[in-house]
Parts: C-alpha cells; sequence; structure tokens
C-alpha cells in the first residue's frame, strides 16, 4: 500500500461481474482527454434536458455491476441520486488505460449494452483514436472508428487521402453536435 496519502484517498473502485477491482490512478492524457469529451458536452448541453457527468460517479446498472465511466450523458434526470446514476445513461465514454482496457472491452460493454446504453466510446489517448459503438437493442455494433493522424503522418499522405480523412464526428444523440477529434486529443502528447 502507497505511503502517498493523496494516492490512497484517490484509490477507486468498481464492481464487475460481483468482484471489486481497483481502478489504477490516471495518466495525464487520459486526464485531459476525459476532460475535453466532459467539456464538449457540458458546454453543449448548457440549459438543455440531457446532463454530462464527469469522471467519479457511480453508475449502478445491475446488483454485481456498479461502473466508474470517464464521461457519462444522462437524458433521465430522475436516474440521477446524490450516490450516483441509478440505471443506464444514454452515452458512456471510456478512455482506455492499460490495466482497464480488457474490463473496458469486454464485460463493461457487453453489461452497458445490456442495460441500455445508446452509444459506447472506446477513447485511445495513446493511440488518439475512438471507437464509436451503437446499440442495435441487445448489443453494441461498432459504427465507427476514428483516428487523428500525426503531421509526420499526414505528410506523407496524397493531397486525397488528406481530405478523405474524417476528422469530425456525430453523436447519435445530438444531431447539431459536431465533435472534432482535435477537440477530444487538446494539449495531449
Amino acid at each position: 500500500m502507497s505511503d502517498n496519502l493523496a494516492y490512497q484517498e484517490e484509490r477507486r473502485e468498481e464492481l464487475i461481474d460481483g468482484k471489486v477491482v481497483m481502478m489504477s490512478p490516471a495518466s495525464v492524457n487520459h486526464t485531459f482527454v476525459s476532460g475535453n469529451i466532459y467539456w464538449l458536452f457540458a458546454s453543449y448541453l448548457r440549459k438543455k434536458k440531457c446532463i454530462p457527468i464527469s469522471d467519479g460517479s457511480t453508475v449502478f446498472l445491475t446488483d454485481k455491476d456498479h461502473f466508474v465511466p470517464d464521461v457519462m450523458v444522462v437524458c433521465d434526470q430522475d436516474k440521477i441520486k446524490p450516490d450516483g446514476v441509478h440505471g443506464a445513461p444514454d452515452l458512456v465514454v471510456e478512455v482506455l488505460s492499460p490495466s482497464t482496457a480488457r474490463n473496458d472491452k469486454t464485460h463493461k460493454k457487453e453489461t452497458y449494452a445490456k442495460c441500455g446504453v445508446r452509444e459506447y466510446w472506446l477513447v485511445s489517448p495513446e493511440e488518439k483514436s475512438l471507437d464509436v459503438y451503437r446499440t442495435n437493442g441487445t448489443e453494441f455494433v461498432l459504427h465507427d472508428i476514428y483516428s487523428l493522424h500525426p503531421n509526420w503522418e499526414l505528410a506523407k499522405m496524397s493531397e486525397e487521402e488528406r481530405a478523405a480523412l474524417v476528422t469530425h464526428f456525430k453523436c447519435s444523440l445530438f444531431d447539431d453536435l459536431d465533435i472534432a477529434l482535435e477537440d477530444i486529443f487538446y494539449r495531449t502528447f
């Protein structure tokens, strides 16, 4: 156990398939990406029905599954209680960390889908990529993968290849919200 009191207070856990799983401290890139995504939704949803919730709040899905997503958007405000969100958020964003990626890509993804989450994002700060999954009613289907390419890679591409790159996308919940990959990965290394 760490002697660092700040770390001891920061230690958080999730309940995944009935097992307590400790969450690792976030890297700087993880924190930036999570904060950038929260900020995008918080700015857009100001004075609207849906509410963005940042990292640290628990979502209670089943008796065995209490997760702490990096960002979630909840449109049914009755689900929000003092101790967390009770029921499926409309959007869940998980920013991948090496120690938690397996859970995010498997059990948590399946549970979110079964419980009614409409859209699920898996974001890789290191690869600067984002996988968007949308529900078909019972499971998530990969909708698209978006990647922010580094300048050295862009320099090697033809003009046509650069023109074909997708740098903006939409969340299925909000047709008029334009999301730029540059904004998601702003200030990351």
